[in-house]
This record gives structure tokens, C-alpha cells and sequence, in this order.
């Protein structure tokens, strides 16, 4: 598989299923779909599962030279990775302060020693800031795979982090974020001045067509209550959000939804869930 210019893989990582797509910038077409390989979860070796799935999609489908030197990037489903809150302790000065503070949340909040975890953060020792974690195990095993099809992987980050990377300049006031993927809503519960996140939640959907204006609406008043904010004047979401979510509302106590990735499903068109997942906060 020859590179052109602008061109770069992304590949998608959940505990049961990996995809790998291409991304094109300037020429082509700007997301395609290489391949899809699910495979049974293993819960004494998950991450030996994921390897072996990353080799067969790798190896069986394009070879290891077809892909050798290209750069990707790699979006893990959240369910893989660990996201909280932090608040520096009084009197932090040093980076080496606010990380022991991460580590000793995480640690209360999950119950695992943070050793296992490598964590990164937007460290700030004056304000509470936000953090995740990703086990060193899965790492590992990533990278091995890539040094294996001499892959350039640029980043690994979580597919919550990704959304919210991509579209954070354009929220507005008084809105806040939504991700859509698996049937779960991932929401970032936004300050009213806009320059931080109060909390990260992750709802689940209910099936079918429970999944409404007025559940929406709901939802996001019960968490704002439970956070003692405001609730939302609006929520901006992507991934696979129902239709109805976007439509004009007939209740006074609806909250408008906007799908900022609009344009992105619909040139898409029906990209399976791993290819959402992979394809994370790509502009393309």
C-alpha cells in the first residue's frame, strides 16, 4: 500500500474489536475503511487478545510491508482507560506534588495501585484539572506491535479525549460536550465560564427508542443537580447521537442538542461502531 501525501492510518482498540482505517487530507477519499477484525475478550489475558487481533488485522489483511513507515495514530475505547479529577493539594509548587496528587485519587477512586497506569494530565498546581490513565500492559503491547509492522505511531489517547480535543474551540457558552459511542453518552460537564470541566460522566443509553428528547433533557438536568451547576442552555455532541436529539423541541424544559460532526456523518455514511471509534477526533 503506497503513502501519499497527507495520508495516515488511524487504528481503533476496544476490549473486543480492532479497526484500522485510512485518513487522506488532500487527495481521495478522506476516511477509508481497511479492515475490521472482532475477536473473544479474554479475561485473563485481554491485552494478549488485543495484540493477537492488531496482528491479524495487521498481517493477514495487508502484510507488514504494506504499512511499514506509515504513521498512526491509535484511539482506545474509554472503557480501556481511567479519567478523574484532580484537585493539587494546598501549597503544590512542584509537578512532582500534583502528580502524587493524581496518583493517590486515582488510587481512591479505582481501588489499583497507580503504578500500572501510565498517567498523563493538563497538570496545573493551582486549579483542579483533569487526568487519564492508560495500563502500562496495553502500551506495551501496542508498541510491540507496531515495532513488529514498523508503524510510526504519533499518539495514543483515549476516544473521549480525542472528541473533546477536536471540536473544544468551537463549544459555546453555557453548553456542554457529549460523546455518543456504544450506546453510552460521555458527557464533560462544562464551568459556566467556559475555561474548564466540572466533571466527566458516562450515562448509559437506554435501547430503542428510550433514548429521547425528553431523556436527554432529563439526564442532563439530574447531572447538573447532582454537580450543584446549572443545567446546559445546550449540548453539543458527536459520535452516533439520534436524529431526535437535534430537533426543534416542543417542550418547554427541552434542552437543544446540536451534532457538531454532522458533516463528517454524513459524508461518512454508515461506518460501523470500531470505525467510528478509530476514526476519533480526525478531522477527515
Amino acid at each position: 500500500m503506497r503513502r501519499a501525501i497527507g495520508q495516515s492510518l488511524r487504528i481503533g482498540v476496544s476490549a473486543h474489536a480492532v479497526s484500522l482505517l485510512r485518513i487522506s487530507r488532500w487527495r481521495g477519499e478522506p476516511v477509508t475503511v481497511l479492515a475490521e477484525h472482532a475477536f473473544a475478550s479474554s479475561s485473563e489475558h485481554p491485552f494478549d487478545a488485543i495484540a493477537n487481533a492488531l496482528r491479524a488485522l495487521l498481517g493477514e489483511q495487508l502484510g507488514d510491508k504494506s504499512v511499514a513507515g506509515w504513521p498512526v495514530s491509535i484511539v482506545l475505547a474509554d472503557d480501556l482507560t481511567r479519567m478523574w479529577r484532580v484537585v493539587p493539594p494546598p501549597g503544590a509548587a512542584r509537578l512532582a506534588d500534583i502528580e502524587a496528587a493524581a496518583g493517590f485519587r486515582f488510587q481512591a477512586l479505582y481501588g489499583e495501585a497507580p503504578a500500572a497506569w501510565q498517567i498523563a494530565g493538563d497538570w496545573d498546581a493551582a486549579q483542579p484539572f483533569f487526568a487519564a490513565a492508560v495500563p502500562r500492559a496495553l502500551l506495551a503491547v501496542l508498541q510491540l506491535v507496531a515495532q513488529e509492522f514498523k508503524l510510526h505511531v504519533v499518539g495514543i489517547e483515549p476516544h473521549f479525549i480525542t472528541a473533546y480535543n477536536r471540536w473544544r474551540r468551537g463549544f459555546k457558552p453555557g453548553a456542554w460536550f457529549g460523546l455518543v459511542h456504544d450506546n453510552l453518552l460521555t458527557l464533560a460537564a462544562i464551568e459556566a465560564d467556559g475555561k474548564g470541566i466540572r466533571a466527566i460522566r458516562v450515562v448509559p443509553m437506554p435501547a430503542g427508542q428510550g433514548a429521547d428528547q425528553y431523556w436527554l433533557g432529563q439526564t442532563l438536568k439530574r447531572e447538573a443537580l447532582l454537580l450543584d451547576m446549572e443545567a446546559p442552555e445546550l449540548l453539543q455532541v458527536c459520535g452516533a447521537a439520534p436524529a431526535a436529539w437535534s430537533k426543534a423541541g416542543d417542550q418547554p424544559a427541552h434542552i437543544p442538542c446540536v451534532v457538531l460532526d454532522q458533516a463528517q456523518q454524513a459524508s461518512g455514511g454508515k461506518l460501523s461502531s470500531m470505525a467510528l471509534l478509530a476514526r476519533g477526533g480526525s478531522r477527515a
